[in-house]
């Protein structure tokens, strides 16, 4: 909206001025004058607008809404909090919930001032407002449905969920993903690769055949993303962790998973939502297959302590939860040796452990530290320290994408990993830029590879379809359904998209802009103008890159904008970024995350992250959703009876 330009004698000429409080009849005519200046205003915007947008508008079933988008913003040029008090008064509508229908909603409150000082209102008129007034539903239903497929049976709002590699190698995940409700798989391109796509599409596909359930396929560019290079890393180590209470004696067994899908083992990530996945132990799948719930798994550790895992519950063919009692260090050259539970028979025999992925080394930064990024792409390090504590060399990493020392400037701000860090630059030479650290909580905060950086107050001098983007387009455009836009900044990075898929033989593949930077928030209805004006269209309000871009105490009012603008272009929305997040990634949510699952109903579609409880948060968010449609419809609420 901030990037639309408007004329300013047209701004001029629909300005509302302070209203006396309605009571008398020439009260009433003087609100009904203003509501007609008002209303001659927002078309006079309206039509300038749908003029110059109309050589990009090659849909024409999305005129009317590109008309609507228009006169919205026209509205919404004006101040109208003094006239929406005196509506009330009057138990006329607001205009607070007119997003779909402006016009509309316009002349209803026109018609009924007008037989107030005793006008006579033809029915003809009336009728046609009621009729304009129900198509937004409509149409926002038919946008929908082309993008993302016809609803589930209980719930109008769809799910999408971001697949995690496993999806790749493990049908049976995939299988079960439809069977709790997925409706679309988000499959991010920025991570895995190409032979892992493929497989992911395949099992999805043999998933939709055999469940009967259909199944969208969102592939998801990786775009000019900056991430920090890669770490140096150590020895390939996996350490079993369990919390320990305040005298060092362990509280409650942690969760281990015994993994034979050919991936290397990894300890326990820490998850975003302060949690930790569980670590998993890269084994044999013939030894796997052997074990069975209650069997114990037997090993000595790298300090010669003897350990015990109890074998829990299959989570796929691939994959089985064990418990941990004690903690462990181990390596590849750990033996593990299976224990079947008395009278059980004759175990599974032994197997060593599999690859371990080498852990990153720790660069753990403090405030007030100075951080070098590097323009040159070399592994990260520490900062050194004497024996004396003193520091002998800052710490290091790289940028993925160096072309951004061009446009960096001294004062300029920088975030790290979603926010975690916040720096400022505090100077610049033929080695990088030198961050000084500001924000990172105590204690310190660890920075690893692949994490992502922000620069909010400099400009990206990178394409908006890298070559590694396009390469990835070739494979997407034969496989996905819709394809994923990120980090789209302006009507002309969404022209290079319908170009691109246009060459590729796919001119009405469905499109997602995520919306996560301050660029894009402004020229947000030229972005919605050149997407959906020639493809099925969708925005994605990606909330995380989007607070470090624009602060996070402007996410609520910015996240609102948007939903306000896609309804008024009757654009289906996804509600995305850390939905439910405790519960996925440690199986419970706050009372905060069901809040926002509940207001996410609002959207069109809400996109679930990876985790080892997806399945119970696609069951809460069916449970939360479904019921919460009954009490709320975008911004208006719906008195469905309640019982005390």
């Amino acid at each position: 909206m901030r990037g639309t330009t408007v004329p300013q004698t047209m701004r001029a000429a629909g300005r509302i001025a302070d209203l006396r409080w309605p009571g008398s009849n020439a009260d009433t005519r003087g609100l009904l004058e203003r509501m007609q200046t008002l209303r001659t205003a927002v078309r006079a915007v309206g039509r300038t607008l749908a003029k110059n947008w109309r050589p990009h508008l090659r849909k024409r079933e999305f005129l009317s809404s590109a008309a609507n988008l228009a006169t919205y913003i026209g509205l919404r040029r004006h101040d109208l909090r003094p006239i929406q008090d005196h509506l009330t008064t009057l138990g006329l509508s607001s205009l607070g919930r007119c997003e779909g229908h402006v016009m509309a909603t316009l002349d209803a409150v026109i018609h009924a001032l007008q037989q107030m000082t005793g006008a006579r209102v033809p029915r003809g008129r009336v009728a046609s407002v009621a009729r304009a007034m129900t198509r937004d539903q409509v149409l926002l239903r038919r946008h929908t449905n082309r993008l993302f497929g016809a609803p589930s049976a209980n719930r109008w709002t769809r799910f999408m969920v971001t697949l995690p590699t496993e999806a790749a190698t493990d049908y049976g995940f995939v299988r079960d993903l439809l069977k709790h409700g997925m409706d679309c798989a988000r499959i991010n391109c920025a991570h895995d690769g190409p032979p892992a796509w493929r497989a992911m599409v395949r099992n999805i596909r043999r998933a939709e055949r055999e469940t009967g359930r259909p199944c969208r396929i969102l592939m998801e560019l990786g775009g000019p993303k900056l991430r920090t290079g890669p770490v140096r890393t150590g020895k390939p180590l996996l350490r079993i962790k369990v919390r320990r209470d305040a005298e060092g004696r362990p509280q409650q067994p942690t969760q281990v998973i015994l993994d034979a899908s050919a991936q290397a083992g990894h300890a326990a990530p820490t998850g975003k939502a302060g949690g930790s996945a569980p670590a998993r132990i890269a084994v044999e799948r013939a030894w796997l297959d052997h074990l069975r719930a209650g069997d114990a798994v037997e090993l000595v550790d790298l300090r010669g302590r003897e350990r015990r895992l109890a074998v829990g519950k299959r989570l796929s063919d691939t994959a089985r939860l064990a418990r941990a009692s004690r903690g462990a260090w181990i390596d590849e050259t750990t033996v593990l040796t299976h224990a079947p539970r008395r009278g059980m028979g004759r175990g599974g025999g032994t197997t060593t452990v599999g690859a371990i992925a080498a852990p990153p080394l720790e660069i753990r930064l403090e405030n007030d530290d100075l951080l070098l990024l590097t323009r040159e792409v070399v592994p990260g390090e520490p900062k050194r320290v004497s024996k004396r504590g003193e520091t002998l060399a800052p710490a290091r990493i790289s940028c993925s994408e160096p072309q951004i020392f061009s446009t960096l400037k001294v004062g300029h701000h920088v975030w790290i990993d979603d926010g975690k860090i916040g720096a400022l630059v505090e100077a610049l030479n033929e080695r990088g830029a030198w961050l000084r650290v500001t924000h990172a909580r105590p204690g310190g905060e660890r920075i690893g590879p692949g994490k992502g950086l922000n620069f909010p107050d400099t400009e990206i001098p990178l394409p908006a379809l890298s070559a590694s983007d396009l390469a990835d387009l070739d494979l997407a455009a034969r496989h996905a359904d819709i394809i994923g836009f990120s980090f789209v900044r302006s009507a002309a990075d969404m022209d290079e998209l319908v170009r691109a898929l246009a060459k590729r033989g796919r001119p009405s593949l469905g499109l997602i802009a995520k919306i996560e930077t301050r660029a894009a928030v402004n020229n947000l209805p030229e972005i919605i103008i050149h997407g959906a004006g020639s493809h099925a269209f969708g925005v994605m309000i990606a909330r995380g890159d989007l607070a470090v871009e624009i602060g996070y105490e402007r996410l609520a009012e910015i996240q609102e904008e948007i939903l306000w603008l896609c309804e008024a272009a009757h654009v289906p929305v996804v509600w995305a970024t850390q939905v439910l997040e405790g519960l996925v990634k440690r199986g419970r949510p706050s009372r905060a995350e069901i809040s926002d699952a509940a207001m996410s109903e609002r959207a069109e579609c809400v996109m679930l992250n990876k985790g080892p409880y997806l399945f119970q948060a696609l069951s809460v968010l069916d449970n939360v959703v479904a019921r919460m449609q009954f009490h709320q419809r975008k911004k208006t609420a719906r008195f469905r009876a309640l019982h005390w």
